[in-house]
């Protein structure tokens, strides 16, 4: 999975007609700048309004996922979103001149296929992953659905569905690898089943349909009149059903290909929370409205640990930073850098690690009987671990100083002892507004609180 975040080179623009409003559109991906995120604009509307990909912006779930923002709607946005998942884009722009992003072939192959075709540009900021820290479930009893998120240092996902039906029966997807999205899920096609079609059209829904874009699976015996019928509906000649029980005798990508597009649907759900995932996914049965509320489930566990940090170390896993890019981007040195490594960097927060050992200079002079972590370098360590987050805001650190300028509502809530890992955790306050940073500052030993203070910092340019 990749570290930094991306966007596209440059844009690329695809066309067709929506799904299940058949209003044909043009849809453009943009270039989008660091922690922009997902965002579609409709340019078709007075004032071109902004719809942010967010689960709270959720309004429809009628066989696809609605999003509105702003008085402007946004049909059917999973197969669009996987798309961006798939690709590890992060910051991307999403024009669209219509009410719905173009069906293409019923996949999310055709936008992956564009994409490509003007490539990725990494940006200067590490990916906001969101890591499940713990089992998360979703369960609806009614409909046999489960969805379960386990903590994993990796994106993988298994659909498990079982249709009850003659032609497709039960099935299972996995995608071990988020790299391997293109791949393996992208061309998976959406369907649907004969006896789902004419509800859905007399609910003008898939008025886009095509035998083009979306299977159709026939689990009974249809008469030839039911046939001609259907050829109506659909504006074709005819229509037939071989043995397979495909209408008009459509090849399956792949054995599993309904599995497969219920996991393509899954990724593009999950991506309305916001952030990148790390986890393991399992869900059986999903469906939409399953997948935005377990999505929800999901950003609520995120919000809290935004307001409520208390970060995890995991020793096996590499640093973002290690103590030589530290060196690189603070002016620190021995005795007086006081931190070795970060473990968690993104455009709000940081963490730091900080092993206290019994080798520490200061410890000498301070307390030598009974050796305790001055406070005064406890504040300093948050302080260097603060620098680090504010120098990730200008493109060239190097030619930027950091100062500490202040400290309010400092609290030491226990002894820091030899032997001790101190997670220094800083997360902003507001937005950084002419060189000034407003922190809000935490150390953790063992889960628990050991100081918290606010801090105020400044950025000045080194030739000012």
């Amino acid at each position: 999975m990749n570290d930094k975040q991306h966007t596209i080179k440059a844009p690329v623009t695809v066309r067709g007609i929506g799904l299940h409003t058949g209003v044909e559109a043009t849809m453009t991906f943009c270039p989008a700048p660091v922690g922009h995120g997902y965002k579609f604009q409709r340019v078709d509307m007075p004032g071109q309004p902004i719809v942010d990909a967010d689960v709270d912006n959720v309004v429809d779930l009628s066989r696809g996922t609605t999003i509105e923002q702003n008085g402007a709607r946004i049909n059917t946005v999973e197969h669009t979103l996987a798309a961006l998942v798939g690709m590890q884009l992060d910051n991307v722009l999403i024009q669209l001149s219509g009410p719905e992003p173009p069906i293409m072939d019923g996949s999310s192959a055709e936008f992956i296929k564009a994409l490509e075709t003007v490539g990725l540009q990494e940006q200067n900021a590490l990916r906001n992953y969101y890591e499940i820290p713990e089992s998360i479930r979703y369960v609806d009893n009614a409909r046999g659905v489960e969805i379960a998120a386990l903590p994993l240092s990796d994106y993988r996902l298994t659909v498990m569905v079982d249709y009850n039906s003659p032609v497709l029966g039960s099935q299972h997807a996995t995608l071990t690898d988020i790299g391997l999205f293109g791949e393996e899920i992208a061309s998976s096609r959406t369907f649907c089943f004969l006896h789902e079609l004419e509800m859905l059209y007399k609910n003008n829904l898939i008025r886009g349909g095509d035998l083009s874009n979306a299977i159709v699976v026939v689990d009974r015996v249809v008469t030839d009149e039911e046939l001609n019928d259907l050829a109506k509906m659909l504006g074709k000649p005819r229509v037939s059903v071989k043995k397979e029980g495909i209408l008009n005798n459509v090849d399956l990508r792949h054995k599993n290909e309904p599995a497969r597009h219920k996991l393509l649907d899954l990724v593009g759900d999950l991506a309305l929370v916001g952030r990148p995932l790390k986890g393991q996914i399992l869900a059986a049965r999903p469906g939409h409205a399953a997948n935005v509320a377990f999505a929800k489930r999901i950003k609520k566990k995120m919000l809290e640990a935004r307001s409520n940090p208390v970060p995890v170390y995991d020793m096996n896993r590499e640093p973002v930073m290690d103590i030589n890019r530290i060196m690189q981007v603070l002016p620190h040195r021995y005795p007086f850098l006081l931190i070795d490594k970060i473990i968690h960097l993104d455009d709000q927060m940081v963490t730091s690690v900080k092993n206290v050992t019994m080798n520490e200079p200061f410890f000498q002079g301070h307390f030598p009987g009974n050796p305790v972590m001055p406070g005064v370098l406890q504040v300093e360590a948050m302080a260097q671990t603060g620098g680090i987050l504010v120098m990730n805001t200008v493109p060239d650190p190097e030619n930027y100083w950091q100062y500490f300028l202040g400290i309010e509502n400092c609290r030491f809530r226990k002894k820091v002892l030899p032997g001790d890992t101190i997670l220094f955790h800083c997360q902003l306050l507001a937005p950084i507004k002419r060189g000034i940073a407003k922190m809000r500052g935490q150390a953790f030993v063992n889960g628990k609180v050991v100081m918290d203070a606010e801090m105020s910092a400044a950025i000045v340019r080194k030739d000012a």
